[in-house]
């Protein structure tokens, strides 16, 4: 799949979102997509997953099952967990039966007659982890998966992604929780001012070292990854 000199605006002469962005998106590979809130990066994950059409330019190559879970499961729907995911089988063309091994994985059977409205933000993301999942994905579209997760998910879940890409998908993320930083192989491309380039690129960036009291060093490395900078903790 490729971007070729996208360019996107939610109105006409309204400012641009992205502009100019070419990226390779091959198949088996796993995709981070970082940068500072507000800088584009759900807008970049939607036009990959073909929710949005770009302005200008063109994309290509895109897998025929797309799977795309958002960044805020919405929740204020009229099913039950179960009934839910039949309707989302019955829309992807796939066997009920689909969603049987993600329920097992991402642990929530327990939830299958719970009301989506009634679901807490970490158990609303599985189920919209499990719907992304149903089709058996040539892409897969996450943003900020694992926000909200129980331990024992978030920690499962870059396996998950591994074994996917292992498998030929195509996997996009966004993650500010640090929870990819360790997978091997991950690529990572940075959404600022409009475009997106390598984060490995170091053109108009310069490297600063910063100390700060051990109990803050959570916070302070989440807040400036949210504010789209790469942060690299010493390995002791």
């Amino acid at each position: 799949m490729r971007l070729d000199s996208v360019a996107f605006r939610y109105r006409r002469r309204a400012p641009w979102v992205l502009r100019d962005v070419t990226l390779d998106l091959p198949p088996g590979r796993i995709i981070e997509v970082t940068g500072r809130n507000g800088a584009g990066k759900s807008t970049l994950l939607r036009l990959v997953a073909g929710l949005r059409d770009p302005r200008r330019g063109t994309v290509t190559g895109r897998p025929a099952r797309v799977g795309y879970a958002p960044e805020r499961f919405p929740v204020e729907q009229p099913f039950t967990v179960r009934a839910y995911l039949r309707h989302m089988a019955a829309m992807q063309d796939v066997p009920t039966s689909a969603a049987e091994p993600w329920i097992e994985r991402l642990a929530f059977g327990h939830l299958l007659e719970t009301r989506l409205p009634e679901l807490s933000k970490g158990s609303a993301q599985k189920v919209g982890l499990a719907q992304a999942l149903l089709p058996g994905p040539g892409l897969l579209i996450l943003d900020e998966p694992f926000a909200g997760l129980d331990a024992q998910t978030r920690d499962a879940l870059p396996g998950l992604v591994a074994e996917l890409a292992e498998g030929g998908t195509t996997v996009v993320v966004s993650d500010h929780q640090r929870c990819l930083e360790d997978l091997p192989g991950v690529e990572r491309v940075r959404v600022a001012d409009g475009t997106v380039t390598a984060a490995g690129a170091t053109a108009g960036w310069t490297t600063l070292e910063v100390v700060v009291r051990a109990d803050e060093a959570d916070t302070v490395e989440t807040k400036l990854r949210a504010d789209g900078y790469d942060v690299r903790r010493p390995r002791r």
